[in-house]
């Protein structure tokens, strides 16, 4: 069984990662860190203390109605991608740890065909 890095537990919610096949799990945010558990397979977890994180990126659409799926970003290892079943209360026990000016929202569809041509015809 893996160790947790959390003492005190705030968060414990269904969730899937999205980070090779789609994996079925638990993320449990608590006062170390983000933790991400795979129901099936106890040797595929995701660790990541608070320290860690760069960024927090929410995909928002219609107007912050429905938030698909999130990242976290860290300084070190990458992006990790998860979507669960309440998104707005996993983002909101983030802002508890992480600062709000590192929780940020992806670009949206125009936004990149936007920049894709502004690209073109600065060259």
């Amino acid at each position: 069984m893996v160790q947790s890095i959390n003492t005190k537990v705030d968060l414990v919610i269904n969730a899937t990662s999205h980070i090779r096949a789609s994996d079925y799990g638990k993320i449990m945010l608590g006062d170390k860190g983000f933790e991400f558990y795979n129901n099936r397979d106890a040797r595929k977890y995701i660790q990541i203390p608070w320290e860690e994180i760069e960024y927090v990126i929410a995909s928002v659409l219609f107007k912050g109605k429905w938030i698909p799926r999130y990242a976290i970003q860290t300084k070190q290892n990458g992006t990790f991608i998860f979507s669960s079943k309440d998104p707005k209360k996993v983002l909101r026990t983030i802002r508890e740890y992480v600062d709000e000016d590192r929780l940020v929202q992806s670009l949206g569809f125009f936004d990149v065909i936007k920049r894709g041509f502004k690209g073109k015809f600065n060259k």
